[in-house]
């Protein structure tokens, strides 16, 4: 128990009353921490911390690269940031020895505070004085991780572009004719022939690179650690990560396999006005950035840029790219859904080169001061609408429906509406697209009167609905016409299901295989029920893993 003698000794507290030390020793908790173990992390609820004994670092998450940015010794605060201004936590905070505090919670500091002017004033002037030092770390020089060179009309510099900035890599993009390229690139300038060309921090250069490679020499995991887990979670989407989270956080042997970037559809999402616990919002590649850091924190093992080939159901084994096999006790599917295509003369052409399907945030920059289109009437074609109409001169909406009501969330509707360069087309199809080496223009035809328009565009973004892309599954796992997984009731009304016992909802029809998320039939399609999914997957998992017993 801590004694308000100890508390008297630092110099803070040694302002106060003997009575409200003795108060705060009292209600105040005793944490004793191992070298390594957090105290609190970066976002966490505000406290008022001491430390007693030991040591510990403070570290923050900066372009995707945690750095310690400070330490605190016996004597010495931590949390006066967040609770003097009421924000989450700043920084995390972790023992880098054995080390003891006093955490006061912001009711108990606020009292004291309440009792001695002094204390408040001593405590507030250290506040100011950490602010001044969080402030300076943002004009510190970005730590560039790499430089991609490549036009940005080529759908291979694109698909790079996208999965550094979905993977969290703080990089420059430049054109091979940019006259400034010369200062972001040591040694020989890439010609035109070599790009997409990127160069890492370490002065690695590399021609053309394929996603794996650049993981590879990044430090990204693309590697299973294990030959064999408790569970496999195929896709690191909202429910992909879900899983990992509550599967590693519980115990059990997690890897989670993913093609591109954690994430999925959803952390392309420029903002997710609707999710719970976020009264702001949040994008969709933040939300995927926590969770991913969570899931890692708790255990799993998330890979990228590797690619599933096949299920062996009878064998517990999952193939990867590179004619890698995994063992799994249980599998689970989060593989999502991919964006379906638009059948338009000229449009494969140019996909890449100005026609793009969903969108990420990285492509802001490619639509300033153009004007450019989306076509699609759904909350992820509104959420696109609102992101680039900050960056684009104006933005169009194609819309083959009547009104915006009937497929988009009001709110997001009243957002559209609001917003003055954004511009709705009812009724309106594209016929046409137009361009050599890129996007140029495009022809919308009036389902009414069958009008066609030309239009000048700058960019074409599409969100048309999505499709399950599960043709690589055994057919020991049943799906509908459209390649949504059966799972529970669907599985049992199709007959599909072969077992001694009921499937549990989330099973396939093969035992000890579950499907969550966009894959799955089902009526629902939300970030928030792809994360209940994926951490429902979890207790089937531990239920089917209580019958193997």
């Amino acid at each position: 128990m801590i004694s308000a003698e100890e508390l008297a000794a630092i110099p803070v507290f040694a302002l106060l009353e003997p009575a409200v030390r003795a108060e705060l020793a009292r209600a105040g908790a005793d944490i004793h921490l191992e070298p390594g173990e957090f105290l609190a992390h970066e976002g966490e609820a505000p406290a008022f911390i001491a430390v007693l004994s030991g040591k510990l670092e403070v570290v923050k998450l900066i372009d995707g690269v945690e750095r310690i940015i400070g330490t605190r010794t016996p004597g010495r605060l931590f949390g006066e940031v967040s609770v003097i201004y009421g924000t989450p936590q700043q920084a995390g905070v972790r023992a880098s020895e054995s080390t003891r505090v006093i955490r006061l919670e912001v009711r108990q500091y606020y009292s004291a505070a309440a009792a001695c002017p002094e204390f408040a004033k001593a405590v507030g002037a250290l506040a100011s004085e950490r602010i001044g030092g969080l402030q300076s770390l943002t004009a510190e020089a970005r730590h560039r991780q790499a430089t991609l060179v490549g036009s940005k009309w080529d759908p291979a510099t694109l698909e790079l572009r996208r999965f550094l900035a979905r993977n969290l890599i703080v990089f420059d993009a430049l054109e091979p004719d940019d006259a400034q390229l010369a200062k972001h690139w040591n040694g020989p300038l890439p010609v035109v022939d070599d790009c997409p060309a990127l160069q890492l921090s370490d002065g690695i250069n590399l021609k053309r690179p394929r996603p794996r490679t650049v993981a590879e020499c990044l430090g990204l995991p693309t590697v299973p650690e294990h030959s064999a887990y408790d569970t496999l979670v195929i896709g690191a989407g909202p429910a992909g990560l879900a899983a990992a989270v509550y599967g590693a956080s519980e115990g059990l042997k997690t890897l989670v396999v993913e093609t591109e970037a954690p994430g999925g559809q959803a952390g392309t999402s420029s903002r997710i006005e609707n999710y719970l616990g976020f009264p702001s919002g949040v994008s969709g590649d933040e939300l995927a950035s926590r969770a991913l850091r969570q899931a890692r924190r708790l255990g799993a093992e998330i890979l990228v840029a590797r690619k599933v080939l096949g299920i062996d159901p009878a064998a517990n084994t999952v193939q990867l790219d590179d004619n890698e096999q995994v063992r799994a006790r249980t599998i689970i599917i989060a593989t999502g859904v991919s964006w379906r295509r638009l059948d338009v003369e000229g449009f494969d052409n140019l996909v890449g080169r100005g026609v793009y399907y969903g969108a990420a945030r990285s492509e802001a920059d490619t639509t300033l001061g153009q004007d450019i289109h989306l076509v699609g009437a759904g909350n992820s074609a509104g959420q696109a609408a609102m992101f680039f109409a900050n960056y684009a001169r104006s933005v169009t909406l194609l819309v083959r429906g009547a009104s915006l009501e009937d497929a988009m969330s009001q709110y997001l509707v009243e957002q559209l509406r609001r917003k003055s360069n954004i511009h709705v087309m009812l009724r309106t199809e594209i016929k046409a697209v137009h361009g050599s080496t890129h996007l140029t223009g495009l022809d919308v035809v009036n389902r009414d009167s069958k009008a066609v328009t030309h239009l000048a565009s700058g960019g074409l973004f599409v969100f048309i609905g999505a499709n399950a892309e599960t043709e690589w599954l055994p057919a020991a796992i049943k799906r509908n016409d459209r390649g949504y997984i059966l799972t529970g009731t669907e599985l049992m009304k199709a007959g599909g299901w072969s077992g001694t016992r009921e499937p549990m909802m989330l099973e396939t029809s093969a035992p000890g295989i579950f499907a969550c998320g966009d894959v799955r039939l089902s009526p629902v399609k939300r970030v928030a029920s792809a994360v209940g999914e994926g951490s429902m997957a979890i207790a089937f998992v531990h239920q089917y893993l209580a019958y193997q017993a």
